[in-house]
């Protein structure tokens, strides 16, 4: 399918000027990735600073007329740079964050987490995809349009690079309301998701939302012989691991009573692709019911992530009094985290065994699942936007089975404007795990298109 004539800069105009900016952004990119911005880490918080400092002064020197550091109360540092709209045009947000996750175990790492290194085709480090990247395709876009014409950006522009996405964006809703005029957009570009695969660019309309618990089981005042007591007492891992078998049902599927479900888009995800992406194990079977990707995006999904209990270096033969785990659960759209927290409570206290007793910490944080409804003229540009970078590839609507949870402070704060979920990741990015990688050709793709996006608003 060719594409629509944009209404801005020729095509052939925009694609060499952006061909032209990629090797400057290239190492504008390899110097964020060099900053350890770990928003976790408070031994960090001058690397977070310095982070949020680069990626002003990138901006500021792209011709910004407004580029300021901003926090809410007790947040990390923000970067808004703000350019005004021509007459009668548009004005679009783009959002990034400049903070990463710590590095995890080094010895897990091929390079060094901090020192962006290019490996078959790919750019790795920490951040050097999420979302570094992010926040280095909105400068390509813009560095490639300034080049055009008289220097001018063909609609007006904000960029917000938020510091604190990493730790669950804990003030963004009180950065949003403290300076929502300054954040105001028609259109909010987020570029924080992923494509299909490489070669197929993806918009994310469906956004799993996530909610967490910590349990405590305690079947003893304190511990005692195994062999006195054993087949008697119940020891506290055993009444904890019996829970938390109660979560799934034998296929797999949850078992949580009370839970949203829902039909996903017809997207085949085949077996061999998920075994490949998720490196499952040749003898490991797959879990749950329906198609993969409503088990992945519009279905519920259960996740025991930790365990406290006796070391196996420091067992003894002792009935342990007392153990804890900590649940994940995350939420299909059009579920809500208050609905979802009261079925998970609930199912935990029918199903504590032999009277064991049960203490349900709620986390703090709460992300709401989403749902974009990707119709509309904005929606027509970004797709044939796509379409063109990916040389007629169709773009394709899915899903994220991880949470984002600011999407839906955003289109709580700025209900009229149309939200577009982008990425530059792909299905071996190694977001969030050791040696994170950015597919540079891919990259090239996005940079391409968000530039055509902002020329065809």
């Amino acid at each position: 399918m060719t594409s629509r004539p944009t209404p801005g800069h020729p095509l052939e105009d925009v694609r060499t000027a952006v061909e032209a900016v990629l090797p400057s952004v290239r190492d504008d990119l390899e110097d964020l990735v060099r900053i350890p911005s770990v928003s976790a880490d408070p031994a960090r918080a001058d690397d977070v600073r310095r982070s949020a400092e680069a990626t002003a002064a990138l901006f500021g020197a792209e011709g910004f007329d407004d580029v300021r550091i901003l926090a809410a109360e007790g947040g990390a540092p923000a970067v808004v740079a703000r350019t005004p709209a021509p007459p009668g045009a548009r004005t679009v947000l783009l959002y990034a964050h400049h903070d990463v996750l710590p590095n995890g175990d080094r010895s897990e790492w091929e390079t060094e987490p901090f020192e962006p290194t290019e490996r078959a085709g790919r750019l790795f480090g920490r951040g050097a995809a999420d979302d570094k990247a992010g926040i280095v395709a909105h400068l390509a876009a813009v560095r490639a349009l300034r080049r055009l014409g008289d220097g001018t950006l063909p609609v007006g522009v904000t960029v917000f690079v938020e510091g604190e996405e990493e730790v669950g964006s804990p003030t963004l809703e009180a950065f949003l309301a403290e300076h929502r005029d300054l954040l105001a957009a028609d259109v909010i570009v987020i570029a924080d998701s992923t494509n299909w695969e490489i070669g197929v660019p993806a918009l994310t309309t469906t956004l799993r939302g996530n909610i967490d618990v910590v349990v405590e089981v305690a079947t003893l005042d304190h511990g005692v012989h195994s062999g006195m007591w054993g087949g008697l007492v119940p020891d506290a891992v055993m009444a904890l691991t019996r829970l938390l078998a109660s979560l799934h049902h034998d296929d797999g599927s949850v078992a949580v009573e009370g839970l949203v479900r829902g039909p996903a888009s017809d997207l085949e995800y085949p077996e061999e692709r998920i075994r490949e992406d998720s490196s499952l194990l040749p003898s490991v079977d797959l879990i749950g019911i329906g198609s993969a990707v409503e088990r992945l995006w519009t279905q519920p999904a259960v996740t025991v992530v930790a365990i406290d209990a006796t070391r196996v270096a420091d067992a003894s033969n002792t009935l342990a009094p007392r153990a804890r785990a900590k649940i994940s659960l995350r939420l299909a759209p059009g579920d809500t985290a208050d609905s979802g927290m009261a079925a998970l409570v609930a199912h935990l206290e029918r199903h504590v065994p032999w009277g064991a007793r049960l203490t349900v910490t709620k986390g703090r944080e709460a992300g709401e699942p989403g749902v974009i409804d990707a119709d509309g003229p904005v929606y027509d540009v970004a797709r044939d936007a796509f379409r063109t970078a990916w040389d007629g590839t169709e773009p394709v609507d899915i899903g994220v089975g991880g949470s984002i949870p600011f999407i839906a402070s955003f289109q709580q704060a700025f209900p009229d404007a149309a939200v577009l979920v982008t990425g530059v990741e792909d299905p071996d990015t190694r977001a969030h795990g050791a040696n994170e990688g950015l597919h540079l050709a891919e990259f090239a793709r996005v940079c391409l298109a968000e530039a055509l996006l902002l020329n065809g608003l």
